[in-house]
């Protein structure tokens, strides 16, 4: 059976308004959407205090030479607002580069995520040595060993983020036909896999672990 090609719509329009908001309107908001929760509001925080420095340097600006249309005394030569805008422009452009990498990041982890399944589906199935196994377990070190399984605990904000990572869980899975044990409980979901047809660790359970890994680090 050929895993499906339907593509990860909700992944990559998430990508795309993400990017869309963070270059084109407000640097954090689309950080935020995506649920990059720390860059999104330093992000933010930065493009406010950058905006609200540009509009003070503004208003001054334009409180100064109303002063001096209506005043009955010229001012002097020379004098007028030592401010400059460049403190708030700093600011604004060092959010826009923040969250462009930001998104740039996004784009990766989708493209990995739509690469996933096809990668799992041509694993190898052949049952691992223990040797092999144990080498594998320590670049995962969220996931344990028990027996001929091995599980990986995800612990998120809440309820109804753990369930939009299980919903991912589980459509990755479908498409790669390797489906893992899933138990939720509050905020933390449980993924345990094996390779029931072989009795026992495949490479298509660590290839499926390190996705699981990919579409977590977009959550957590």
């Amino acid at each position: 059976m050929k895993p499906s090609s339907a593509p990860q719509k909700s992944s990559r329009a998430t990508v795309r308004n993400a990017t869309l908001l963070n270059l084109l309107a407000t640097p954090g908001l689309g950080s935020l959407l995506a649920g990059r929760r720390v860059a999104g509001t330093g992000q933010l925080v930065i493009f406010l205090a950058g905006f609200l420095l540009f509009c003070a340097w503004s208003f001054g600006n334009i409180s100064h030479y109303y002063q001096l249309m209506f005043a009955d005394v010229p001012a002097p030569e020379g004098t007028g607002i030592t401010r400059t805008p460049w403190p708030g422009m700093v600011l604004c452009l060092v959010a826009w580069v923040w969250s462009l990498f930001t998104c740039i990041s996004l784009s990766r982890a989708s493209e990995q995520a739509r690469r996933a399944p096809v990668e799992i589906f041509g694993a190898g199935a052949r049952r691992l040595e223990e040797a092999t196994i144990q080498s594998t377990l320590l670049a995962l070190p969220r996931w344990q060993r028990n027996d001929a399984m091995i599980s990986g605990t995800f612990a998120f904000k809440d309820f109804p983020a753990a369930m939009g990572f299980a919903s991912a869980v589980a459509e990755l899975a479908e498409r790669a036909q390797h489906h893992p044990d899933v138990d939720i409980r509050s905020n933390k979901v449980t993924l345990a896999l094996t390779t029931h047809d072989v009795g026992g660790l495949t490479e298509k359970d660590f290839a499926l672990a390190r996705a699981c890994e990919e579409l977590a680090k977009t959550r957590l």
